[in-house]
């Protein structure tokens, strides 16, 4: 907990309260308020939409389930008319589309429902959401603003930074985001690890690191969600998670722009680290809206650890 937060106080300051304590800019804040809202009404539909399938293929051919198309066009429709969006692109479109009337400050990444393959499972999911201050198409530390991803679990808590620390809310049951955990700070190695891809598929040098991991005895926490896996490295204070290149798949799974870019702001804001295994994820340059990549983030050691192995392999 940050200092002069007590026990009683840190479950009662709200979070636009925090965000201007924290002297966060004035449509920052307004904005990243109307995001935390959002996630009530993507919580809503989870619930209606529990196990229904849309039927249908979604652009990357990754089969759909209908509340991944309704969390798209709640976010898509709640921005319209937020007054600080120019642009909006999502995983669940092939092209960034303009909704706003071209001169607001805003431009908005999202992963509407990361992890929705496990509704039917009843494991946690979430949205990731990148707030850029200039195009996405460029090198994320230059154009993030924010970042936030909000998790759906047994409690709704949203995560967020803006670029001075790193802040856990819970949503209470009068419907308010409280203050659970502020300026959340990673140790600077953990004990938990979660891996992506088939050990098969697995390059020599990530074998390596991994069998590093294994003899210094870390433990394997790993759901198949990206946004409960990195949330689990945060609130837990430590560890990594990697999904890496594979020997089919050199630029790994997950998208840099919509999962990664977020992701690397908040958890380097935590104290930690996100590396492709060479580079930091937020000096890659996104060329393209689908561009994937590997990704190692979590506590410095873990992924400097992971460099060298990369390095040398």
């Amino acid at each position: 907990m940050g200092e002069g937060i007590s026990d009683y106080t840190k479950f009662t300051v709200d979070l636009r309260r925090h965000m201007w304590k924290a002297s966060v800019e004035m449509d920052l804040r307004r904005l990243i308020w109307q995001i935390a809202v959002m996630g009530k009404y993507i919580s809503a539909k989870i619930h209606e939409s529990h196990r229904k399938l849309a039927g249908f293929k979604n652009i990357y051919g990754e089969e759909q389930l209908t509340l991944d198309r309704s969390a798209d066009e709640i976010l898509k429709n709640q921005l319209e008319y937020s007054g600080f969006v120019r642009e909006y692109a999502s995983e669940e479109r092939d092209a960034v589309i303009q909704i706003g009337k071209g001169d607001e400050k805003y431009f908005i990444t999202a992963d509407p429902l990361d992890g929705s393959s496990l509704v039917d499972t009843n494991l946690s999911i979430g949205t990731i959401i990148g707030i850029h201050k200039e195009s996405i198409l460029a090198e994320g530390k230059k154009t993030l603003a924010a970042a936030v991803y909000i998790t759906y679990g047994p409690l709704i808590t949203m995560v967020y930074s803006a670029g001075k620390g790193t802040h856990e809310f819970v949503l209470n049951r009068e419907g308010e985001y409280v203050l659970s955990e502020e300026n959340i700070t990673l140790k600077e190695r953990g004990d938990i690890y979660s891996l992506g891809g088939l050990r098969k598929e697995w390059t020599p040098a990530h074998l390596k690191y991994i069998e590093f991991l294994e003899k210094e005895g870390y433990k394997l926490r790993y759901s198949g969600g990206f946004v409960p896996d990195i949330n689990q490295v945060l609130i837990k204070r430590g560890g990594i998670f990697t999904y890496p290149a594979l020997k089919k798949s050199p630029n790994g799974k997950l998208r840099l722009l919509f999962e990664l870019q977020p992701m690397a702001f908040i958890i380097e804001q935590a104290g930690g680290m996100a590396t492709n295994g060479k580079q930091d994820i937020l000096s890659i340059k996104v060329t393209e809206l689908n561009q994937r990549c590997p990704i190692y983030i979590g506590s410095r050691f873990e992924v400097e650890k992971a460099n060298e192995f990369l390095a040398n392999g």
